[in-house]
């Protein structure tokens, strides 16, 4: 397989200023006085470095958001026309490179290719969305029942910094990035350490559609520079999609500056399945909740929670569909389900598998990485868990389901709600009505009767308790980082 660089040279992106990289090891060596962090770019398929990349330094950092500053202020006042212009030239780029952006994805974080095409096309289809409905949703408005005489308009405020993570490296960005822009707002995006070759593409995608320089960067640091960053008083705010522990950092450290956050954080998801259920659609939707992307997204299903009328039937075709799922080297076209995005990512979802075994749970399906050099773990179904242990409340990020007996609706709400997340969740009944009464209990940012729980550029994304607060996408996620003024004539 190519290297990172070998791609974006392929794809007609040279590199200029310092960059980055990649995951799953942070090496810190010392020259005398100085000290400098090296980043290594690993294959999660073969766990083979492919790059290194040094950070920035404080200066280097300092001197791009200076930069930013400046041009951020001249590209808030472009004409919203060239603004729609360049979100429309970026679908077109995205779309002309979409085979080498998904192999890209598969090289540095590792899911199956066919997966890395949709959420390469998701990322045209977003700045499409926003170039097509975006000038409405910021247009001036007068609130109903407002006096007549005060409008309501929405003004960009600064740089916004974007700290995004590595299972959607390309979608999780363009999310936050093409409204952000659209605004009139500038975009730091400081990106997971093991994608520094999206990072690095992203940035040239959005100079190729038109977009002045310095209005998109990439900024190639280390986590604990993040809280210099958001000193910076050009950086408006900042959105973070990561861990909890991520998330109380940043939002802490957003706090002593008085910047505005949005925090998009994990998700402990259930997926509730009553007697009148239909199993054929419940099971291969509950199995492609869990092992698409390898189990690493926040809104996968990760507890399934079955009344006990439906109990043993919807487990034993639980079980012999995922044994059914295809692992193997993501570039291959009969891969249903690649490796996870590092050995770490590996160990640390076997530390919590391990953690649910002491705690009285039945692997009945997996439960042990994959022989190989690569950071590859099996579909893997563990029943018995305890509800009050510890593990049964957590994120686990990989395709691991914990199966719960509810002896009857009540108990099935009150295992859903039994976690401090609350991003998203399912309900699966023949009886829609009945559907939607048990949705409106579940403590969750989306709720998803009979189907799979998704985003969509249409619909406001986020979550609840644990998992995070405000929204992106729609006309909510739009307005996170603009100043809403209220202007008033008489």
């Amino acid at each position: 397989m190519p290297a990172t660089m070998d791609l974006a040279h392929e794809m007609g992106y040279a590199r200029n200023a310092p960059t980055t990289a990649t995951p799953a090891r942070r090496i810190l060596f010392f020259f005398g006085d100085n000290r400098q962090m090296i980043l290594q770019s690993v294959n999660p398929a073969t766990n083979r470095v492919e790059n290194t990349f040094p950070c920035w330094s404080l200066q280097t950092t300092a001197t791009v958001l200076d930069d930013m500053s400046e041009a951020w202020s001249r590209w808030a006042v472009f004409p919203m026309r060239e603004r729609v212009d360049m979100l429309c030239e970026a679908a077109r780029e995205i779309r002309a490179r979409l085979e080498p952006l998904a192999v890209l994805i598969t090289h540095e974080m590792g899911k199956p290719l066919r997966e890395a095409r949709l959420e390469v096309e998701k990322c045209a289809m977003i700045c499409e969305h926003y170039a097509a409905h975006g000038p409405q949703y910021l247009a001036p408005m007068r609130p109903h029942g407002a006096p007549q005489d005060a409008t309501v308009v929405f003004e960009p405020q600064g740089v916004v910094l974007a700290v995004m993570p590595w299972n959607f490296p390309f979608w999780q960005v363009f999310r936050i990035a093409a409204p952000t822009l659209l605004a009139g707002n500038g975009v730091a995006l400081k990106h997971a350490p093991n994608v520094p070759g999206c990072a690095e593409v992203i940035e040239h995608i959005f100079l190729s559609a038109g977009l002045p320089e310095n209005v998109f960067r990439s900024l190639f640091i280390d986590e604990d520079v993040v809280e210099p960053v958001l000193s910076h008083p050009g950086v408006a705010g900042v959105s973070l999609t990561g861990s909890c522990g991520a998330g109380s950092s940043v939002a802490a450290a957003a706090g002593r500056y008085l910047k505005k956050s949005v925090l998009e954080l994990g998700g402990s998801d259930p997926f509730i399945v009553l007697p009148d259920a239909e199993l054929d659609k419940a099971v291969p939707t509950a199995v492609a909740s869990r092992c698409r992307n390898a189990g690493q997204a926040c809104i996968a299903a990760k507890r399934f929670i079955l009344h006990r009328d439906i109990y043993d039937e919807f487990l034993e075709r639980l079980i012999f569909a995922m044994e059914d799922v295809r692992v193997g080297d993501p570039l291959r076209p009969d891969t249903d389900m690649g490796p996870l995005a590092s050995v770490y990512q590996r160990d640390r979802l076997q530390n919590q598998v391990d953690r649910c075994v002491e705690a009285g749970g039945c692997i009945l399906l997996g439960g042990s990485p994959l022989p190989g050099a690569g950071a590859f773990y099996p579909p893997t179904v563990i029943a018995d868990v305890p509800p009050d242990a510890d593990v049964a409340g957590e994120e686990l990020f990989g395709p691991v389901a914990l199966v719960f007996r509810a002896e009857d609706e009540d108990e099935a709400v009150a295992l859903a709600n039994g976690t401090d997340f609350g991003l998203g969740g399912a309900v699966w009944t023949a009886d829609t009505k009945r559907g939607l009464a048990l949705a409106a209990r579940i403590r969750a940012g989306s709720v998803c009767v009979n189907g799979l729980v998704r985003s969509d550029p249409f619909l406001p994304f986020g979550g609840t308790r644990s998992s995070g607060y405000g929204r992106e996408m729609a006309e909510y996620g739009l307005r996170e980082f603009v100043n809403i003024k209220c202007v008033r004539t008489g």
